[in-house]
């Protein structure tokens, strides 16, 4: 694992796996990380041949998580243009899920020139938040730290939702509460806005059991190209990563 110093010393981590083809980021959602989702679905097909970024957004998996930071999707974007710049990389594919959809249209639309494609699974395109979003922003910063976190962390063992317990763990609960915020928030243009207007190749992915979703036709009518992982929900990388490899791979 790699290692990119910010401002204030703080470090994010990020694995770079060689591949000859064009470089693609993995972005991941709330309480995740690239580090622990990822790997087995970068390991598959076609992908193997592509330069692979995975990066622990700061506040997550192996970044550091500093209390004084600006967990906002703007922010996230700001600094992954910064590790982009120090990797010398002018032509990548963008790759986002949920939370990581929104920092990946911010991010595309910092780096315009640069990217050949962005590919979003499930992501967030309006404020306004997810469920569990939602769930986090109800609480204040303070109660969340003292009692929601662990409350939240509690509810997704006891549902079997393991993978989103462990990257919770390995997660800070003020980038965690702040990030929700910063979701519900939005920002304007709409991310939604800026997803229609870059000029790039556009794939946004659903998991079969997703669906149906009332968005679906509006990203058709916005030339957005929808692709469907089978047998797999909000959760593909975990529920079916070969299948969301595939799609990647064909989204490319």
């Amino acid at each position: 694992m790699k290692a990119f110093k910010l401002e204030n010393d703080v470090i994010l981590r990020y694995h770079d796996l060689s591949g000859h083809d064009i470089p693609i980021i993995f972005i991941h959602g709330l309480g995740c990380a690239s580090s622990f989702d990822y790997p087995q679905v970068v390991s598959m097909g076609g992908l193997v041949n592509h330069r692979r970024i995975l990066v622990d957004l700061i506040g997550s998996g192996y970044s550091d998580k500093p209390e004084l930071f600006d967990y906002t999707i703007a922010n996230h974007a700001k600094y992954l243009e910064e590790l982009l710049n120090y990797l010398s990389i002018d032509n990548i594919v963008i790759f986002g899920h949920s939370m990581g959809g929104a920092v990946s249209i911010a991010l595309a639309n910092r780096i315009k020139d640069k990217v050949k494609a962005i590919i979003l699974s499930e992501a967030n395109l309006d404020s306004g938040g997810g469920f569990f979003s939602k769930q986090i922003a109800s609480y204040s910063e303070s109660d969340f730290i003292e009692f929601g976190y662990a409350n939240i962390l509690q509810e997704s063992v006891s549902s079997g939702n393991t993978e989103w317990a462990t990257g919770l763990l390995n997660s800070s609960p003020i980038a965690i509460h702040r990030n929700a915020v910063s979701l519900i928030n939005g920002q304007t243009p709409s991310w939604r806005q800026i997803y229609y207007s870059l000029d790039a190749d556009k794939t946004y992915i659903y998991g079969s059991e997703s669906l149906p979703d009332p968005d679906y036709d509006e990203l058709v009518r916005n030339n957005i190209n929808v692709a469907v992982v089978a047998n797999a929900g909000h959760s593909m990388a975990w529920e079916n990563p070969e299948g969301l490899a595939l799609v990647i791979e064909e989204s490319i």
